[in-house]
């Protein structure tokens, strides 16, 4: 749609002299999320990969799970009063036999990174929605990561973040394999939003669960952040900034491997640890 930048007119100031030259800016608008016509969210968003945003939000909201259970996603037309299409309203379309998980979905309310949850009853939602077990598969060996692998994944973000290139202001979400191949990668003005995006578009492709794979953010680690993997089925979430205690707590009792400050040659394990392969020296230390 071309609506990932804009441009906006900005006064420079360098070293004390001041000039005035347009700005490439990331786009943040609006989206609404309707389930089966219903209304059911609201988020803001970077447009773009708009459907598989809304299927990777469902899924994180136990609604989704298998690409057999979505049956179309479309953008609304005549979304406003005069009868234009804004392509800010999706939506989501359920196969008949899909049978709606007893949970609120009546938000009517703006989806941020800090919206509310509370902690017990967050994490029994999660564990009673959960469809994909976190495991690394009976009949396949256990998931071991070298250290040296986590840090080099930062880097290969950074490299694949087109647009943060050109506007400076846009989280990633990035999907590994356990040997280090890049998956996929999607940006979003809203690190909540790059994550759906991934796991709507692997939801789209059938690739759910997306077991034996690696989950890397450009920020911090939420409680949000945390369920999104849990619910896709992904065993290893890393972030280059710090997770969040109901994170942690969240990891620790789902499986998930948890790493935060992943700077460098530097990180820090919250939970899973049995999955990074660290020296004798370092695991009694």
């Amino acid at each position: 749609m071309g609506r990932v930048t804009e441009r906006r007119k900005v006064i420079r100031i360098r070293d004390g002299a001041v000039s005035a030259r347009p700005d490439t800016l990331v786009a943040e608008e609006p989206m609404e999320i309707r389930l089966n016509g219903k209304p059911i969210a609201i988020t803001m968003r970077t447009p773009g990969d708009d459907f598989a945003l809304a299927a990777g939000f469902l899924v994180s909201e136990g609604v989704l799970a298998e690409g057999r259970e979505l049956q179309n996603i479309v953008y609304c037309a005549g979304a406003t009063d005069d009868g234009s299409n804004t392509y800010n309203v999706v939506d989501v379309r359920t196969a008949p036999d899909v049978v709606l998980p007893d949970i609120t979905l009546e938000r009517n309310v703006y989806t941020t990174s800090s919206c509310g949850l509370c902690g017990k009853a967050s994490l029994d939602a999660v564990r009673t929605t959960a469809r994909w077990p976190i495991d690394d598969g009976a009949d396949a060996p256990p998931v071991r990561l070298a250290p040296e692998l986590l840090a080099s994944l930062p880097d290969r973000l950074r490299a694949s973040q087109r647009v943060f290139d050109r506007t400076g202001g846009l989280h990633a979400a990035a999907l590994f394999t356990e040997e280090g191949e890049l998956l996929d990668i999607r940006e979003d003005v809203g690190r909540h939003n790059a994550v759906d995006k991934l796991v709507g578009r692997a939801l789209q492709n059938g690739r759910l669960p997306l077991s034996r794979t690696i989950l890397l953010v450009s920020g911090r680690a939420s409680f949000e952040l945390a369920q999104k993997a849990v619910m896709a089925g992904i065993p290893v979430l890393a972030a280059v900034s710090a997770p969040s205690s109901l994170a942690v707590d969240l990891a620790a009792e789902s499986g998930l491997t948890l790493v935060g400050f992943l700077r460098g040659s530097n990180m820090n394990v919250y939970a899973g640890e049995d999955r990074i392969a660290l020296t004798a020296a370092a695991s009694q230390g």
